[in-house]
Order: structure tokens, then C-alpha cells, then sequence
């Protein structure tokens, strides 16, 4: 009566650091690795059969071990590595995934220096990796997307909401001058491979900021539209961008309704910041 549609299994949250020790300098990288592996494994959820599951386990310590031996270049190198190697040397896999999330740490400043093997994790801003993995040989496929995660970005003017559609529900009063706040999780899908994965990253992140700031904003869709368009832009590689942006309310603090003397201004100046509810924006820009 019921058939196994679709399935997949691997380890998730894979956390690893390496540490570069080739100079006095030491450089960091911060990595949380989740890996999904599809294909014949349909017995062992109908059976409980489990002669061709590679354990979530020995995935891990893969994750480990590249670290180490294919972890000198980009994080998409180092994810393509790993996803390859998943569908190459398992015969039961056909696909792999592997999504990495990257925490980045600023080095701490000593007398006006930075210090050579001491930082500051930054955050909660992540940058994304995302690799798909199929085929072997001549059918070998990868497929790589990036973006960012927890992008916190506020600008204190200019941004404005006004003549929306009311009904007998409404009661948000319209704006011309108001705060644009978001925690913008982006993902962009690479249609070319970059010269350089990590200038790419640089030039799409600074594509979305620059344009937040400038694009005077009658509404955050319409910031989005021009945000994927200057990744689209910037980054000749990438296909297509998808923008969640989450809208940040900030509400005047109303000080009129203090009775002390003399009155309190508040000339957009105090605001309420609403965590939740919140306004929910997407927009994918595509070539």
C-alpha cells in the first residue's frame, strides 16, 4: 500500500577547526560540515538490512581527515573534495551533499598589532557552502551554490513605506522615513566556476551591503530586487540568487503619553525593537 518515495542519511554538524602552522602567523579556519548521502539504501529502511550503509560515523571522520588533506584551498574545494570522494569510493551512493557553514574569527589587536595566533570569533553572520555531487567518469556532475546566513545589516534613514493596499484590518500608519533592519540569509548557485571562490564571496557580500546602504528603499522588496541584481552583477559565475530577509521592525517609541513636563521629543530617534512577529521578504534574481 505505501511506497519509500525518497530517503538520504549522513551526519550533521560536523564542527572542526584546522589550525596553519607553516609560519609564526597561524591562520584559522572554522567549519560545521553536514553531509547527506542518496541512493540504494532503500533496505535499510525496509528491512532493517544495513550492507550498504556507510556509517554516519565513518562520514565524520572523513570530514575530519579532508580537513587535513584537501583543506589548503577555498571551503568549496574543500567541500567538492568530499562530496566527490563520498560518490566515488561508495557504490550504493549516487548523490552526496555536503553544506558547510564558515565562522570567521578577526585576530585580536595587541599595541596596535594584530596578534599572530590569538582572535575574536565574529558573528553571528556565516558564510555558506553547499556542494552536490552525482555521477562518476564521464557523468561526473557537481553542483556548488554559496551565500551567507544571520546577515545582520540596519540603516537608520533612508527607507520609506507607504501607499499599500488597507482593508478594515489595517492599522500600520504609513511612513516616509523609517529604520530598514534584516537578517539576510542569501544563497547564490554558481553556474560557471570563479577564477576565485573566495573573491567571488568578497565581491557578492559587498554587492548586497553596498546596495543596502545606497538604494534609497520604498520598500524592502524592492531592495531585494536591486540587492540580487548586484550580485548578479558583481559576480559573472553566479546564475541565480535567492534573498530571505526577514523585516526588522523598529517602531517610534511613543513619549506622548507621559504626562511629565516638558514634554519628551522623540524625533525618530527612540525606537521599540520588535523581534517577532515579523514581516517575512523573499525575492529569487535570476540571469
Amino acid at each position: 500500500m505505501y511506497t519509500l518515495s525518497a530517503n538520504q542519511y549522513g551526519k550533521g554538524e560536523i564542527h572542526l577547526v584546522r589550525i596553519y602552522r607553516d609560519s609564526p602567523r597561524h591562520e584559522i579556519r572554522d567549519l560545521t560540515v553536514t553531509t547527506a548521502l542518496r541512493g540504494d539504501f532503500a533496505d535499510a529502511y525496509l528491512t532493517g538490512d544495513q550492507s550498504k550503509v556507510l556509517p554516519t560515523d565513518t562520514q565524520k571522520n572523513t570530514a575530519f581527515a579532508f580537513a587535513k588533506t584537501h583543506g589548503e584551498g577555498a571551503v568549496e574545494d574543500y567541500a567538492i573534495a568530499l562530496a566527490r570522494h563520498f560518490v566515488e569510493s561508495d557504490p550504493f551512493a549516487t548523490e552526496a551533499d555536503v553544506d558547510v557553514l564558515v565562522d570567521a574569527w578577526d585576530r585580536v589587536v595587541v599595541d596596535g598589532a594584530p596578534h599572530d595566533f590569538t582572535w575574536v570569533r565574529r558573528g553571528p553572520e556565516r558564510r555558506t557552502v553547499g556542494v552536490v555531487a552525482s555521477g562518476s567518469g564521464a557523468e561526473a556532475r557537481v553542483e556548488v551554490t554559496g551565500g551567507v546566513v544571520d546577515l545582520v545589516i540596519l540603516k537608520s534613514t533612508g527607507s520609506e513605506f507607504h501607499g499599500f493596499h488597507k482593508d478594515a484590518y489595517t492599522t500600520l500608519g504609513e511612513t516616509d522615513d523609517r529604520i530598514l533592519a534584516t537578517s539576510l540569509d542569501v544563497k547564490w548557485v554558481f553556474g560557471a566556476v570563479p577564477a576565485d571562490w573566495d573573491a567571488a564571496f568578497d565581491a557578492a557580500r559587498t554587492a548586497m551591503v553596498s546596495t543596502f546602504a545606497t538604494w534609497h528603499s520604498l520598500a524592502l522588496q524592492q531592495t531585494l530586487w536591486q540587492m540580487g541584481q548586484a550580485v548578479l552583477d558583481a559576480v559573472p559565475s553566479i546564475s541565480t540568487v535567492t534573498l530571505k530577509a526577514p523585516n526588522k521592525h523598529h517602531f517610534l517609541y511613543d513619549f506622548t503619553r507621559f504626562t511629565v513636563e516638558p514634554p519628551i521629543p522623540n524625533e525618530n530617534e527612540v525606537f521599540h525593537a520588535d523581534d517577532r512577529p515579523y514581516g517575512m521578504i523573499e525575492a529569487t534574481v535570476s540571469r
